[in-house]
């Protein structure tokens, strides 16, 4: 896809980390090109993706997709899931017609999705070129949740029509495997470059040279794993939020 210079981005909603993979992305471009305009469509919080989205940006609070339904961090209702991807398919007509509007609305000559199929199925009617990026697909997610779902077919086929319509999912590393994708990018690692600050972070931690770090992060979702539970792993330390009160 040639240079957008007014790139439309659909969103996922379903936690931060779409979010977190997309930024960096989006910052690259904005680099690049920094006249460009940027649309992004989200039901992320506007302030949220304002700390992480540098320069300016026009925002369209309209979801697109909804992923699963959780009961927290790690775990799906699985028959809640399924119920609400069969209203949000009978839906179909509707929603494609709004995400429509809201295209035409923005007048944009690229559209990136991260990874609502709507917003993919939408820019092919409309003849705009789009783009996947993300690590998942909704579809395959779907089949893993639900493999004996007896409409699983019929409920996949819009999503992987939507998908395979993208000019290229690009899928970085690590990934789902994507067997009904024939559009796949592998890319490596997409992650914002920091300050390597370790030798600092040792002093103030007192932790020892060649200690491992481990960051845990659940999305933005406020859940506490049973830390206590946890098998001790000599030479690991994990940083936790401060409110999670881990005492070992």
């Amino acid at each position: 896809m040639a240079l957008a210079k007014r790139l439309y981005v659909a969103l996922s909603g379903h936690g931060f980390g779409h979010l977190a993979q997309v930024a960096p992305v989006l910052n690259a471009w904005r680099r690049r090109w920094p006249k460009a305009r940027l649309t992004l469509q989200s039901a992320l919080p506007e302030a949220t993706l304002r700390q992480r989205i540098d320069g300016p940006f026009d925002c369209v609070a309209l979801a697109a997709d909804f992923g699963m339904v959780m009961v927290d961090a790690l775990e799906a209702k699985i028959p809640e899931s399924l119920a609400a991807y069969r209203i949000f398919h009978r839906e179909w007509a509707a929603r494609l017609s709004e995400q429509e509007r809201a295209l035409r609305a923005a007048k944009p000559d690229g559209v990136l999705a991260d990874v609502p199929y709507l917003t993919l199925a939408a820019a092919a009617r409309l003849d705009i070129p789009a783009l996947a990026l993300c690590s998942l697909n909704w579809a395959d997610i779907l089949a893993g949740y639900c493999p004996d779902a007896p409409d699983l077919v019929a409920l996949r086929e819009p999503m992987l029509s939507a998908y395979n319509s993208a000019r290229a999912f690009l899928q970085p590393v690590p990934s789902m495997p994507m067997p009904d994708l024939n559009n796949v990018q592998k890319l490596g690692p997409i992650a914002a470059l920091g300050r390597n600050r370790r030798q600092d972070i040792d002093r103030r931690l007192g932790l020892r040279e060649g200690e491992i770090l481990v960051l845990m992060g659940l999305g933005g979702v406020d859940m506490r794993p049973p830390l206590e539970a946890w098998p001790i792993q000599p030479g690991v330390r994990w940083l936790v939020p401060p409110n999670w009160s881990v005492s070992r």
